[in-house]
């Protein structure tokens, strides 16, 4: 929901900030940016409003290095600081409107160009599932009868194509080729377009979906939506993490978030078996394969393994456990006579 601005309708930066998300729709971005801009700039405004600063010649350099410094040291209710990926998400936007500002002429000098965003850590997915976790959650599925076959077939696609919540939510029936096993993501992360390849596994359920459940859901007019809940309606995103939610419940997997755990989950396991990072930056549609990147820490287990069988400092299978403690009493007595002598 657009966050209202009739509480700084008197301030004259939101005659701009009107402009300017106008002239964002009328560029094509997408219309997730066009919220969070207006959401961060509101509260920007609001806090220029508390210190009379009211026009965009009223803002320098100094004033928004204040701004930034008061998101640094903004505590929430429960005392708490911002998170630096928040702190960077209500800067961004203020390098984007005032350089707009300056193109149009509204300010002759642009002062965010040098305005310093705060450095996003990247940061290792916390958690993923183990193949024995994803097959009970598969397995689960069962239980339920024919939405249970829906549930099978939304989980199937998240796994074999990494997708995101919002880019499932949006598929159409179009957007499924399953001769091709191809999936069209139309207007996904960054206004986007991408196809990714989808499994023959995949492939099966939703044709048991789409030939067995998604009939007896249609409820009226069928808008083309590829899944559907029980009322005939679209998905939404919440409903799709409370259905994931459900199923890790009921398998007892108690792990952090739902649906973003099988994209953490299939670029994981790809990598694991040996699929080139770059063919897994295709995948999840990342524009920066330093992105993609994170994913190969991921992988330890494998890495131990290979370092296992290649790393030549090895125990000698002749060498028993007697002849290795031995071997260490030995260099634990001559520590201790160095010790003595020493002191």
């Amino acid at each position: 929901m657009n966050s209202p601005l009739t509480d700084i309708e008197h301030n004259d930066l939101t005659n701009y900030l009107k402009q300017f998300l106008e002239w964002s729709a009328a560029m094509n971005y997408s219309g997730q940016t066009n919220i969070k801009r207006r959401a961060c700039l509101r509260r920007f405004i609001l806090w220029c409003d508390e210190r009379d600063l009211n026009k965009p010649n009223d803002i320098s350099k100094p004033i928004l290095e204040r701004y930034r410094q008061h998101l640094y040291h903004y505590r929430k209710p429960n005392g708490e600081p911002i998170s630096v990926s928040t702190q960077y998400s209500h800067l961004a936007p203020l390098k984007a409107f005032f350089k707009w500002l300056a193109q149009e002429n509204y300010i002759l000098y642009n002062p965010a160009s040098e305005l310093e965003l705060p450095r996003l850590p990247k940061r290792l997915p916390k958690h993923s599932l183990s193949m024995d976790e994803i097959d009970a959650l598969l397995t689960h599925t069962r239980i339920y009868g024919e939405l249970g076959w829906r549930d099978r077939a939304i989980m199937e696609t998240f796994y074999s194509t990494g997708i995101r919540r919002m880019e499932l939510v949006n598929l159409k029936l179009y957007d499924v080729d399953l001769k091709q096993g191809a999936l069209i993501i139309n207007e996904g992360k960054g206004n986007k377009d991408r196809i990714v390849p989808i499994g023959e596994r995949a492939c099966a359920w939703l044709r048991k979906y789409l030939d067995e459940v998604r009939p007896s859901l249609i409820l009226g007019e069928d808008n083309q939506h590829l899944f559907l809940t029980e009322r005939g309606e679209p998905m939404i995103k919440n409903r799709l993490s409370d259905l994931i939610k459900k199923y890790m419940d009921a398998a007892g997997i108690d792990k952090p978030g739902a649906c973003h755990l099988f994209r953490h989950s299939m670029a994981t396991h790809m990598l694991e078996n040996g699929a080139d990072i770059r063919y897994i930056q295709m995948m999840l549609g990342h524009s920066n394969l330093s992105t993609t990147e994170i994913y190969t820490q991921v992988s330890i287990k494998k890495l131990k393994a290979i370092h296992h069988a290649t790393h030549p400092a090895k125990l000698e299978r002749t060498m028993d456990h007697d002849d290795l403690n031995d071997e260490t009493d030995d260099v634990l007595s001559e520590m201790h006579a160095m010790d003595e002598v020493t002191h």
